[in-house]
């Protein structure tokens, strides 16, 4: 082999082998500081524990566990020996139930031409011809921009998803549609009865024969214990002492005149674990419902992400069409998609470059996507198993949704 050849081939395997320690130098101290970021949490007793899966391309950057599925008791006394949490465990992903399973569903039916974002309410839901009503579309819905209540006691009338859709069809709007963004559960409830109403499936039956098995989300499922009681599951909170002070206590803003805190006392009395958190999934809807009850993985979650990374292909399959992700990931005047966020001033997405997009979790879950650097981060915390802090309220993740994001930016420009 001629000596300059030869030269080149010795400079070019030598540029390689730097390249390699340069990224895995780079790995290696993201995941330090990611697990500096969630073992103090922790340790400190902030969090019961986490699972946390970082993928950039097609690798998996960092996946691990932390910490506990399940540290306080109802009685909020520690436990004597806590289950360690693994990346297999299924947690209760509360409103990202909006984003991998509502959203994803609306864009399927749009996708096959079965409805249009612009398209009244009203033409699937009768209960919505009304002059109030009639100028709300699906978009809206998407958009949180309705004026339906961003959260109502719909528990507190009835336990049946049919009488809950009625509630909200009779249930007078709380702003003015399409003027403002407030985000509203409501709207996901409705988003549900529409999928319903459209493909003549349970909403669970629609997620399960049209998301979850085409991409192979083994675990992710409305009502685990009823599905797979052998499944790991997450702990969340004990009982719903939150959401009784959301009725109760005016200072939060959700409390309304005209509900007696006292007419209803169906209150859960024990820790909850594979029992969906939410009180109108699972009071009112039976554990299913179009903004929250889902229970998922890190890896099963990550599947949803790759699709929408990969602008709706699944390998060899277009499982949606490059035309419909863009549409619903593209930014409007509220700075958010249809369904996901995309207002980089949350602190899980903190200054993400544009075209980033997330969504978060009451119970302690999030999911960051930027394209630009093709990575994705997920996390899962069950922050409620710690029980309400002195001033009432569960521990902020804010802070360490915001250190995580800043690591993994610094990873991908080079800091």
């Amino acid at each position: 082999m001629p000596i300059k050849i030869f030269s080149s081939l010795v400079l070019l395997l030598l540029i390689q082998s730097i390249s390699l320690g340069q990224n895995r130098n780079k790995t290696e101290v993201l995941a330090a500081e990611i697990n500096a970021i969630l073992q103090a949490a922790a340790d400190n007793s902030e969090i019961p524990g986490a699972v946390i899966l970082v993928k950039q391309g097609n690798q998996e950057i960092h996946k691990k566990a932390y910490g506990y599925i399940s540290l306080k008791g109802y009685d909020q006394q520690t436990l004597a020996n806590p289950e360690k949490t693994s990346v297999e465990h299924l947690y209760d992903i509360a409103s990202l139930t909006k984003v991998i399973g509502t959203t994803t569903s609306i864009m399927l039916l749009v996708d096959k031409g079965l409805i249009n974002i612009e398209d009244p309410v009203a033409k699937y839901i009768k209960g919505f011809d009304t002059p109030e009503k009639n100028k709300i579309t699906i978009k809206h819905l998407l958009t949180h921009t309705s004026g339906l209540y961003e959260w109502y006691p719909l528990y507190y009338f009835s336990n049946d998803k049919h009488e809950v859709y009625k509630l909200i069809d009779d249930l007078a709007l709380k702003y003015p549609v399409g003027i403002g963004r407030h985000y509203s559960d409501l709207g996901f409830i409705v988003l549900g009865e529409i999928v319903e109403i459209v493909s003549k499936l349970s909403l669970e039956q629609f997620m399960d024969q049209h998301i979850f098995k085409p991409l192979r989300m083994e675990h992710t499922m409305f009502n685990p214990v009823k599905n797979g009681s052998e499944l790991r599951i997450a702990a969340t909170s004990h009982g719903n002492p939150y959401e009784r002070r959301m009725v109760s206590d005016s200072a939060l803003g959700f409390a309304i005149d005209s509900i007696n805190p006292n007419q209803w006392d169906g209150w859960r009395k024990y820790t909850l674990k594979g029992e969906v958190n939410d009180g109108n999934a699972w009071y009112a809807n039976n554990g299913v419902s179009g903004h929250a009850g889902l229970f998922s993985t890190v890896s099963d979650l990550q599947k949803v992400v790759d699709m929408l990374r990969h602008k709706g292909q699944v390998g060899n399959l277009q499982f949606i069409s490059e035309k419909t992700i863009n549409l619903f990931l593209t930014q409007d005047k509220f700075k958010n998609g249809l369904g996901w966020v995309m207002d980089t001033s949350s602190s899980f997405m903190k200054n993400a470059p544009k075209g980033s997009y997330g969504h978060t979790g009451f119970t302690g879950t999030s999911i960051a996507v930027i394209p630009q650097y093709d990575i994705s981060v997920v996390l899962l915390v069950n922050r409620q198993n710690m029980g309400l802090l002195p001033n009432q309220t569960y521990y902020n993740l804010n802070k360490i949704r915001a250190q995580i994001f800043k690591a993994v930016m610094d990873y991908c420009t080079h800091k």
